[in-house]
């Protein structure tokens, strides 16, 4: 196999560019890198492109491998043909490779190997050569293999012939193309069913008496189902009509219909087709259900973290972190615009769920407003677990609608989803060593507002809460996959290294974490950083990994401007010719009066003028961008927090209100939306536009700010329905 040409074909790009990226990756270069300053090499492939080039290619790899594998064990055994190798050279998948060599696989003991033992390897040989007749007959021929020798015995003709039909079995389950054939057959024919296992309601009511083609199944359904399965509430089956199973079998091992074989041949048949082959099938459906869903849920997943973590910032705002509770009191942690701890607290408005204690509310009322007016709070950051429902109306009525608190105090619902992770975590304990997890937490809370990147990464990805099912797939292929969009992300909005933690520097491109934990120490010991190039007197940081972090580490305020852009230090003589050329300065780029660059590069013609300057043209647009806007947050652009200073209860929806909400989660069947009501409401793909919708991606992603129609409200469930059909 042609790998390079495999992939060009897959990923629509010319063959040259996939063997110089590869070239790149296999150099050590990081995908963020990659994806940033080698665009003249990739063609301008996307991270996320280059990461998916990435995994295939690992796997087309580890095909080749494989397949040189299988070839050398079966040439040992002296049973490699011209048709084995052609075959082994076609398989395109790994499962394709497993059923070829799964004949010469080392055997365990079976009915077939132990009837092999007994020499009946001819009797089954008589039978499927499929004659018009036999003479001597089958059965006369099978007394012939009676045996009394010790480990061989075959006591009459009856055990020969089901000895016989076992190996005539075994051969037909090993059949490669038969087991390929069949498979296809059922995934384009066959349903996945399920049934309770008991009558009590759960979650998994839906797939109590459930059946659906194969070929339609969604992911979420077969992650659903196969949780439900796990957690025993259902029985769970792929089913195929058995004649139809069976008719895929006779077409390639009945050769005559006329044989008086068949009849003996059809009950083999069906013994391979009930013991051997459906229920192997059926374990390689599901398994190919199961990856299929799982890659789907996880590429839904990413896009969601992707888009979590690149959230607007609020900056420039003192927040106070409200961690709700009920017994255990709520913690309280006000954070500074930098981050910085000012003060904390813990009040107790709810000492039990149900009872509402005046006293209590007063007292702590007292509490926060003190805080607020002491620190100069600008918004409030209210988690959204145990206890957030009151928590939101205490602060709505009794707080921001004080006399005594400032005017354009407001407050909003933060996901708590990793708080607790975090708050328990080693980096927490270190970073806090003197605050209680629940203290920790609230400071999170407070933190993911200002600045949802630098605090998120602190936080295993997949405990962030936007996924589907994500404790359900490989864990391993998850936490690569998440690891790689956080990575992007960090490197996409560039990282102050005066200022990161080095949960975040080590993220950054070609720093891990010893290297990140270094720049920290190194910055406590000797101050800020200056330029960039300081950064190499760093342990653990050689020209390598500078090259791969450079252009994505920020230092506001150094000594080179360009140390606070994108544009990476081997093209910082390329960035100075350009604003000389046009009669700019590094000082205009610092004022960012910039005005005409572009217009006058466009003018010249950007293809002519990065020849001249010796650089791609992708580069030098680049460049442009980033002289334009020093110091530019990609997360500017993104929709701002919707913040409220009064409270929305569910008994308040009614049918037919707009509202506006904020998109918290994307999955296959549709949105969750916070409404401002405690309770998400779900936008269920078929409502969320008068046009047919293929995935609920192609419309919102996580963090939009979108209009929404109470479609129904179940106050029971705690369940919301909304819908945007008829709106604009």
């Amino acid at each position: 196999m042609n790998i390079f040409k495999t992939l060009a074909t897959e990923f629509n790009v010319t063959e040259e560019q996939v063997e110089k990226t590869v070239a790149l990756i296999d150099e050590g270069n990081t995908i963020p890198f990659i994806s940033r300053y080698r665009k003249e090499v990739t063609g301008g492939l996307d991270d996320t492109t280059l990461r998916e080039l990435n995994d295939r290619l690992n796997y087309l790899r580890n095909l080749e491998e494989r397949r040189e594998q299988i070839s050398g064990i079966i040439e040992e055994q002296g049973k490699l043909t011209p048709e084995i190798t052609h075959a082994l050279n076609n398989a395109k998948t790994l499962v394709e490779l497993e059923d070829i060599y799964r004949p010469y696989k080392p055997k365990r003991t079976t009915r077939a190997s132990i009837a092999r033992a007994k020499g009946l390897e001819p009797l089954a040989q008589y039978i499927m050569e499929q004659r018009d007749s036999y003479e001597p007959t089958i059965e006369e021929y099978a007394e012939e293999f009676i045996s009394t020798e010790e480990g061989k015995e075959v006591p009459d003709a009856k055990a020969a012939l089901q000895g016989a039909s076992d190996i005539i079995a075994e051969d037909i389950s090993n059949d490669a193309e038969l087991r390929k054939s069949l498979r296809e057959f059922t995934v384009r024919n066959g349903s996945l069913t399920s049934k309770g296992t008991t009558d009590e309601p759960s979650v998994y009511d839906n797939y109590y008496e459930f059946s659906e083609p194969i070929k339609k199944l969604k992911g979420h359904r077969v992650l659903a189902i196969n949780r439900g399965e796990k957690e025993d509430f259902l029985k769970v089956a792929v089913t195929l009509p058995e004649e139809d199973g069976i008719a895929q079998i006779v077409s390639r091992v009945v050769t005559n219909k006329q044989s008086p074989a068949l009849p003996r041949l059809m009950e083999t048949i069906t013994d391979a087709y009930d013991r051997l082959l459906f229920p192997a099938i059926e374990r390689e459906v599901r398994t190919a259900l199961l990856d299929d869903a799982c890659e789907g849920a996880l590429k839904v997943f990413a896009e969601n973290l992707r888009n979590l973590l690149l959230v607007s910032p609020l900056k420039g705002k003192t927040v106070l972190g409200y961690d709700p509770g009920y017994g255990h009191g709520c913690k309280l942690a006000v954070v500074d615009k930098t981050g910085k701890v000012l003060d904390t607290a813990v009040i107790y408005p709810f000492r039990s769920k149900g009872r509402d204690n005046e006293d209590d509310l007063r007292r702590s009322a007292t509490v926060v407003l003190r805080l607020i007016n002491k620190c100069g709070v600008d918004v409030i950051s209210i988690g959204n677990g145990t206890a957030s429902r009151e928590s939101e109306k205490f602060i709505a009525e009794r707080v921001i609608r004080d006399p005594s608190c400032p005017k354009g105090v407001k407050y909003t619902i933060v996901s708590e989803a990793g708080a607790s992770v975090y708050s328990a975590s080693k980096l927490a304990a270190e970073e806090f060593p003197d605050f209680d997890v629940m203290q920790r937490s609230a400071v999170s809370i407070a933190r993911r507002l200002q600045d949802p990147l630098a605090e998120l990464v602190k936080i295993e990805p997949k405990a962030i809460g936007v996924g589907q099912y994500q404790h359900d797939m490989k864990q391993n292929r998850l936490n690569e996959a998440l690891g790689g969009v956080v990575e992007d992300c960090v490197n996409a909005v560039g990282v102050d290294v005066n200022t990161a933690s080095y949960s975040l520097l080590a993220y950054v491109s070609g720093i891990n974490s010893t290297a990140a934990k270094n720049i920290v120490k190194y910055r406590e010991e000797n101050g800020e950083f200056k330029t960039r190039r300081s950064i190499l007197k760093v342990p653990k940081i050689g020209e390598k990994a500078f090259t791969q972090c450079a252009g994505f580490l920020r230092i506001p305020g150094g000594r080179d401007v360009l140390d606070n852009t994108g544009v990476h230090p081997e093209s910082y003589a390329v960035a100075e010719d350009l604003l000389k050329r046009f009669g700019f300065s590094l000082e205009d780029v610092r004022a960012g009066s910039l005005p005409l660059l572009r217009f006058k590069a466009e003018k010249y013609g950007t293809s002519k003028l990065a020849k001249e300057l010796g650089c791609g043209e992708p580069t030098l647009l680049d460049i442009i961008g980033e002289l334009e806007k020093p110091g530019r947050d990609i997360r500017d652009d993104a929709p701002a927090p919707v913040l409220s200073s009064d409270v929305l209860d569910i008994e308040d929806l009614k049918e037919g209100m707009q509202l506006k909400g904020t998109v918290r989660n994307v999955t296959d069947f549709g949105c969750f939306v916070d409404i401002g009501v405690h309770h998400d409401g779900l936008l269920h793909i078929s409502e969320m536009s008068d046009r047919y919708i293929k995935h609920p991606s192609e419309l919102f992603k996580t963090g939009d700010v979108i209009d929404v129609i109470i479609k129904g409200v179940d106050l029971k469930k705690h369940r919301i329905s909304l819908t945007r059909k008829g709106m604009k």
